[in-house]
């Protein structure tokens, strides 16, 4: 402290740039006029450079003093007087961003919500809100006795499977995985204690929302995600900065919401590619999860009916203890590998005959579920007389159908194929090629199921629930509607085709999507699997998830492939990619590429040890801001010669380059 007591009078900031090299804290004092509003996370406008410029920043220390020696510029304004960047949030902020070797301050746009001056105003207008009754801890039950409610209590670190059933409560038909996390948000809320509780979209936030409302108080549950408008997305975010401990529900970003009381952090469903933060630094919503929950030692819970390679990891390691329900519950799944069934009906509904009656037994008292591949109608087009794909006549892009009476169209410029002929063969008449989509499926068990109610649920057409009355609901995978009471059979079809996709992934993906499926199934009714055999088809029959995940992960260990190790991949030109690779020290074997991207530009992928993984970022990020400050000068001096490409891009903890193979 200065002389006297007086209050430190220097702040210091993070500015809001997207430059790497201004990812560190400015020194700017604070004049008397504002010294009374200035508090650690409050927006601030302070000078930049030349005269009369002025940027955004956000206040994350106050000192009495710094090791500058000149004189220091002064802030000009205080935007808000709101301490919107937690300490908490600032902190992990700048964590993940060091883990991903990229700028806090991007985390911190993910983080705090666009300023709606209106809903400050009357937010503090309104003072400090009165303090909530106690809220009772509800018993988590589906579980060993007392197992999940020892764990919130000591802020342990828990990976759950989910009772794969439904519950009927006072708003309705509502999954147990979702009356799980509402229950185990009790716990935290008995305690004192906050709770977040991040799910990979809206689908399932509505079941947890309707699960929360069953058991809490509407005050205590605090709605925060990407669909909301501006005004209530920030008037959620101001509610998590009161003092008394809520439920906080949201998609990916929610991990970085306020919560200096934390007492619980738990995903749904880790492995959705939702949860993929598609803007640098690509932090993924599990990552942070895994450095809050140390940071704040909250207790952690990762839940799922079927378990990630990454949440397997770590139950291996002992970072995560495992939780199966008790008693088990085991789905009746039956594998059938064979497509076709000796009943005509069947055939054209393609499914086999078995699963062909018992839906039809199924529809006598309630609604089936029918899992496909993709929405749309046609996978594909073909001429009648040679077989070649239809092409568009313009710009050579694939022809689609939407529908049976639709005129096929091109899928790249939309272009009706109007006198269309085959170029090969002259060909004029067009056939369908292959299974179709969710809206063929639908066409096709409409013949075959006639006078039976069909809905279709896709991205197009989403749809949260159905009744309990008879129907076919036909939807894509992801996309699947809650049926009240549960669907009394379940077919999976098109398991050969999501089995066949280009991925590292492509196994537990699929597993996931069936799993999910099937959970929606009621006691005892049987799920089909169209397709499919061997190992996965054993995973999903006898429900031991688990074992896939163990084996898939000691593939990845002999193969050196994530999560047994981490990746990095590194994007630019063919110099500043071999310069950045060059200043790491990494073993040739472990370094994969390049290949190229584009015109001019070049992908490396470098593989190492999770022991490793701070010193190569900070290697890596040393890189990016060199790439960075030397394209500047460059374009400051205005050379002549070939533009000056893109900085270098990095990307931690990256799948997708071994998608379709490097």
């Amino acid at each position: 402290m200065p002389e006297g007591g007086s209050r430190p009078s220097i702040a210091r900031v993070w500015i809001d740039s997207p430059l790497p090299q201004l990812d560190r804290l400015f020194d700017y004092r604070i004049p008397p006029e504002l010294d009374a509003d200035i508090a650690i996370g409050v927006r601030v406008r302070v000078p930049w450079r030349s005269a009369g410029r002025f940027v955004d920043a956000y206040v994350i220390d106050i000192v009495d003093s710094v090791d500058f020696t000149g004189v220091l510029s002064l802030v000009e304004t205080v935007v808000s007087p709101v301490p919107v960047l937690a300490a908490e949030v600032a902190l992990l902020s700048r964590r993940a961003s060091e883990r991903a070797a990229g700028s806090a301050i991007d985390i911190v746009r993910v983080a705090v919500p666009t300023r709606q001056a209106r809903v400050e105003k009357a937010w503090l207008a309104a003072g400090e809100p009165p303090r909530l009754p106690r809220v009772e801890a509800v018993e988590v039950t589906g579980y060993e006795k007392g197992v999940v409610e020892r764990a919130i209590t000591d802020g342990s670190r828990l990976a759950i499977d989910a009772v794969p059933l439904g519950s009927q409560r006072e708003s309705g038909w509502i999954s147990r995985w979702a009356l799980t996390l509402a229950e185990a948000a009790t716990q935290s809320l008995a305690g004192g204690k906050s709770a977040i509780l991040a799910v990979p979209d809206f689908r399932d936030q509505e079941q947890l929302a309707a699960a929360l409302d069953s058991l809490l108080p509407p005050e205590r549950i605090v709605r925060l995600d990407a669909r909301q408008s501006n005004p209530d997305r920030y008037r959620a975010f101001l509610k998590c900065l009161g003092a008394d401990p809520v439920v906080i529900v949201g998609n990916r970003s929610v991990i970085y919401a306020p919560a200096r009381r934390l007492g619980l952090i738990a995903l749904w469903d880790d492995g959705d590619p939702l949860y993929g933060e598609p803007l640098a630094p690509y932090v993924n919503t599990r990552d942070a999860a895994l450095l809050r929950q140390e940071q704040q030692a909250a207790a952690l819970i990762f839940i799922g009916h079927s378990r990630s390679t990454e949440v397997e990891r770590l139950v291996e390691l002992g970072w995560l203890d495992a939780v199966a329900p008790s008693p088990s519950v085991l789905p009746k799944v039956i594998p059938t590998a064979q497509q076709a069934g000796g009943d005509r009906m069947a055939a054209q509904a393609r499914i086999p005959s078995t699963a062909w009656t018992a839906a039809r037994v199924a529809l006598e008292s309630g609604p089936v579920l029918v899992q496909v591949a993709r929405p749309g109608y046609a996978p594909r087009l073909a001429c009648t007389e040679c077989g070649q794909s239809a092409r568009c006549l313009r710009c050579e892009g694939p022809l689609a159908q939407k529908s049976a009476r639709s005129i096929p169209a091109c899928a790249w410029c939309g272009a009706l194929a109007v006198d269309w002929h085959c170029e090969n063969c002259a060909g004029t008449r067009m056939r369908l090629v292959g299974a179709g989509g969710a809206s063929r499926t639908a066409e096709e068990l409409g013949r075959a199921f006639p006078g039976v109610r069909i809905i279709v649920a896709d991205g197009d057409r989403p749809i949260l629930s159905v009744d309990s009355e008879p129907a076919l609901v036909i939807a894509t995978r992801g996309a699947e509607p809650v049926a009240s009471g549960g669907y009394r059979a379940v077919l999976l079809l098109d398991g050969e085709r999501m089995a066949a996709r280009e991925s590292l992934r492509v196994g537990e993906d699929c597993l996931r999507w069936w799993s999910n499926a099937t959970a929606l199934a009621a006691r005892g009714a049987p799920t089909y699997l169209v397709g499919v055999g061997g190992a996965l088809a054993q995973a999903l029959a006898t429900w031991r998830q688990s074992e896939y995940a163990r084996e898939e992960l000691a593939d990845r260990r002999r193969l050196r492939f994530p999560p047994a190790v981490r990746v990095a991949t590194v994007t630019g030109t063919l110099d500043a990619v071999a310069s950045a690779i060059g200043a790491l020290e990494i073993p040739a074997e472990d370094v994969l590429g390049p290949v190229e991207t584009g015109p001019g530009a070049v992908r490396t992928i470098v593989r190492f040890d999770y022991a490793a993984g701070t010193g190569l970022a900070a290697d890596l990020r040393a890189e990016v801001i060199r790439s960075a400050t030397s394209r500047r000068r460059a374009l400051a001096g205005k050379s002549a010669g070939p533009a000056i490409p893109a900085n270098l891009r990095v990307r931690f903890d990256d799948v997708e380059p071994f998608e379709t193979g490097l």
